[in-house]
């Protein structure tokens, strides 16, 4: 097995995932041409420089349909002998993308590879796709469904997490949101968005709120009670799942949720030779990759055995990371994984996260590992993981450390 490094790491702004959202006339396919390009021109990649691009993406129906990694890649400047694969693993898209990659090059089936994802929200609806998980009873009953949402209150009912716990770390990841953009921290990664005839329309992530306090998250109704209490009723569902608990507490809403956002983010992983070829130096190795599936109904706290098993199979320790990029899907993930683990929280999520720039499905995972990847260099630390929650019940995850 060779070792697989990651060169490069782009991503686009967030834009709101509303009609009045920046980036709501640009497609899916241009978003991704957007970060193709941006990798391209960065590293001179000409001809058939990569072996293939593995795009993720969740919502995949009307323009996000068919096979948007090739229709991503012939957008592009990219030749166009460079095929494309697109998957769907819902809020891991993005990361498990990459480690897809990673590990066909570890396992010599090509020498690079680009991988990433794109979701647009604003105009690819989620659930629009009307999946079967969701819709068709014989497996929505037999597996307890409840929306994500729902998830999210429950995993905060078993674990004991407040609504004021679940605010203060909101309030928290919009203060280091708005820190690491003052301080320029996303500079090296960021790729503007320009419109065709040249002219600027995003360069930050819109949807942030670094005016976001206490007492305007207190006042705040929780997003998923009435789903839950009254129609459809999706407490019940999950009391019937879990009949120890004996209400669900409903504690999460806009502002602790993770934003609606559109936007694409690209990794160039290959391995020694190829940067050697293209006279590229590595940043990282990617020392490990794992997904495991989970609970359906709390379907939310993939990360933590995610964690416990790419640990476990790289030999390491909790102790041996020195950050990581935990999605904030919904307040209540992230403070399982922090309670779970005792991790620092000064090493998580440094840069805010999700709840203050927003989570653009099939991008996510790829946007974390880059944030990641910036922050470790930024600081001068050595090892770093990145972790999803994930719809229907999984977990995915990478760690990488810098060459």
């Amino acid at each position: 097995m060779t070792d697989a490094y990651i060169y490069d790491a782009i991503r686009t702004p967030r834009g709101k995932g509303r009609k009045d959202g920046s980036l709501h006339e640009v497609s899916a396919a241009r978003l991704s041409a957007i970060a193709l390009n941006a990798l391209k021109d960065r590293n001179n990649l000409e001809g058939h420089a990569v072996e293939d691009v593995i795009w993720g993406n969740v919502t995949q129906v009307a323009e996000q349909g068919a096979c948007l990694a090739r229709t991503a890649v012939l957008a592009s400047d990219l030749d166009e002998s460079i095929p494309g694969l697109s998957i769907n693993r819902f809020c891991a898209s993005g990361l498990e993308a990459v480690n897809l990659a990673a590990n066909q090059v570890k396992g010599g089936a090509g020498n690079a590879y680009i991988a990433g994802g794109v979701e647009s929200m604003s105009r690819t609806p989620m659930g629009m796709d009307g999946g079967a998980i969701a819709v068709d009873p014989a497996i929505a009953m037999d597996n307890y469904f409840v929306p994500q949402g729902i998830s999210a209150d429950i995993i905060a009912t078993e674990y004991g997490f407040t609504r004021d716990q679940a605010d203060a770390l909101a309030v928290e990841s919009q203060k280091r949101a708005k820190a690491a953009w003052d301080d320029n921290r996303f500079a090296k990664s960021v790729v503007p968005v320009f419109d065709q005839n040249g002219l600027p329309i995003l360069d930050h992530d819109e949807y942030m709120r670094p005016g976001t306090d206490m007492q305007s998250l207190g006042g705040l109704k929780p997003s998923f009670k009435d789903m839950g209490e009254v129609m459809p009723g999706f407490d019940a569902v999950a009391l019937m799942k879990y009949p120890h608990l004996e209400r669900i507490n409903h504690i999460h809403h806009a502002g602790n949720s993770s934003g609606i956002v559109d936007g694409a983010a690209a990794v160039l992983i290959g391995n020694k030779a190829f940067g050697e070829a293209m006279g590229l130096k590595p940043r990282a190795r990617i020392r490990a990759t794992a997904k495991i599936g989970t609970d359906p109904t709390i379907m939310l706290t993939g990360p933590v055995p995610v964690t416990q098993k790419i640990l476990a199979e790289s030999g390491m320790t909790i102790g041996d990371l020195d950050l990581f990029e935990v999605n904030e899907a919904f307040a209540s993930v992230v403070m399982r994984f922090q309670q779970a683990f005792d991790a620092d929280w000064d090493k998580i999520n440094v840069n805010g996260g999700s709840i203050a720039m927003g989570h653009p499905l099939g991008a996510t995972g790829a946007m974390i590992l880059g944030t990641l990847l910036d922050e470790l260099e930024r600081s001068d630390k050595e090892t770093g993981l990145a972790t999803l929650c994930i719809g229907s019940g999984m977990g995915a995850a990478t760690i990488i450390e810098r060459v």
